[in-house]
């Protein structure tokens, strides 16, 4: 397999196709430390048969300031990962997803992370070894939700009211502006990640050919607003409270919500290092059951509010609650008159099988990730699927926590998908999508 050059994931905000990026935020440290660990309303522990007692009590996780990290947040503050042996879980802050990863490959043994709430194209990228100095195999353990991102673009296309059908219409906008001299700008999160897979297919399904037409530049998601404020890009995807912040500040609107491209698709992911698993695979399993029940608990609709009032706290987002509630509620005010109470396709942490890792959907993932030239043609898709996903560990997990059968899916397939331009992908054929896809690097 051919190697993509490791330096077109290197970008951070300081040093990005963008030029003049803000920095601000949080520092990029690779060892953050100064979150909190201390619980609230502790979980009662249970009693564990010393047979199944976790290896080690400790493990250090990493998360970045989005919406979808707070089973990882509630897992500690409730007191989840205690509750099931593992007392001395840190989880620290992240500033970017660079610096995710490289946290991951240096591992908690070397000032870094044993795993972490992640993008969840990034565990396959960091196994082949495109984005890492070397493999660092990874295990995926649970998917930690659906929906809940959003594409965002900046306040000088609100008359355009554009909607997620108005693709092509965007496009002849975005024509105009660079005819006219624009240098054209769309901001993602991560090379290959899941909000530049959602950027891009929206963007292709209108006619516009992204790193042509449009510049894909990564951004960290708490400097989205900033640099959208100064005019740094047209728009950006990603996860929130970044959207529903950027319209409480009017500076810009939400086009469309990533549900409405593809309803309920798979976004984040729990992940871990490979060898930390295989070594410790009892204390991996109960941080497994600890997220799962922490994503329970966050998707009870009595809970959303304590939710965002945990996660807003300066030690974890250091964002305005009121930025992030009503989308959590699945209340969208797009920013243009639209607004949409209590969503079907809003963020679901584990109704509908949310929690659930399909092999599916990371087949899926790949497959973008061949189309837009990050991945060579010839990889194996099933086989690294299988080598990642670790779907058998989740299930393990669910029935310890005695997870209903009928909330347990009975194969690691959702089926054919559905996305909302009619194309369907389906996981037993990929290379019949490829084909069908009249935009795409491969």
């Amino acid at each position: 397999m051919s190697k993509l050059s490791r330096r077109k994931f290197l970008f951070t905000a300081g040093a990005t196709a963008a030029g003049t990026l803000i920095i601000h935020g949080c520092a990029a440290n690779n060892n953050p430390s100064t979150t909190s660990t201390t619980t609230s309303a502790p979980a009662p522990a249970v009693n564990i048969n010393p047979a199944d007692a976790p290896e080690i009590a400790t493990a250090t996780l990493g998360f970045i300031a989005l919406t979808d990290s707070a089973p990882l947040i509630i897992a500690l503050e409730k007191g989840f990962f205690a509750k099931y042996g593992m007392s001395d879980v840190k989880v620290l802050k992240q500033a970017s997803w660079p610096v995710t990863r490289d946290n991951l490959e240096l591992g908690s043994g070397g000032g870094g992370i044993d795993g972490a709430h992640i993008l969840s194209p990034m565990p396959y990228l960091m196994t082949l070894g495109t984005i890492t100095k070397q493999p660092v195999p990874m295990y995926l353990l649970a998917r930690l939700n659906t929906n809940g991102q959003a594409i965002s673009l900046g306040k000088e296309y609100l008359d355009a009211k554009i909607t997620v059908n108005d693709s092509a219409k965007f496009k002849d906008i975005l024509l105009t502006a660079k005819n006219a001299g624009k240098e054209l700008k769309a901001a993602i999160t991560f090379p290959g990640g899941t909000h530049d897979l959602w950027m891009r297919y929206w963007l292709a399904s209108g006619g516009t050919v992204p790193d042509t037409d449009i510049s894909i530049i990564p951004v960290p998601p708490p400097q989205m607003v900033a640099n959208m404020k100064v005019g740094n890009m047209e728009g950006f995807c990603v996860g929130e409270p970044w959207n529903a912040q950027l319209v409480n500040q009017k500076a810009g609107y939400t086009a469309l919500i990533t549900g409405e491209l593809w309803k309920d698709h798979p976004e984040k992911a729990f992940t871990m290092r490979a060898d930390w698993v295989d070594k410790n695979p009892k204390a991996a399993k109960a941080l497994t059951m600890a997220v799962l029940e922490a994503q329970q608990w966050c998707d009870k609709p009595e809970n959303i509010e304590e939710m965002c009032k945990i996660v807003s706290q300066d030690k974890w987002f250091k964002v305005p609650f009121e930025d992030i509630i009503e989308r959590s509620r699945g209340n969208i005010d797009f920013g243009d008159g639209r607004v949409i109470t209590a969503s079907p396709i809003a963020m679901k942490f584990w109704r509908d099988n949310a929690s659930y890792p399909y092999k599916s959907h990371d087949s899926w993932f790949l497959t973008e990730n061949i189309r837009w030239g990050y991945l060579p043609a010839d990889v194996d898709i099933k086989a690294t699927v299988d080598k990642v996903n670790r779907e058998d560990l989740w299930r393990e997990a669910a029935k310890s926590l005695n997870v209903p059968a009928a909330e347990i899916p009975a194969t690691p397939s959702r089926g054919i998908e559905t996305f909302f331009d009619g194309v369907q992908f389906n996981p037993e054929d990929p290379k019949a999508y490829l084909n069908s896809l009249a935009i795409k690097k491969v």
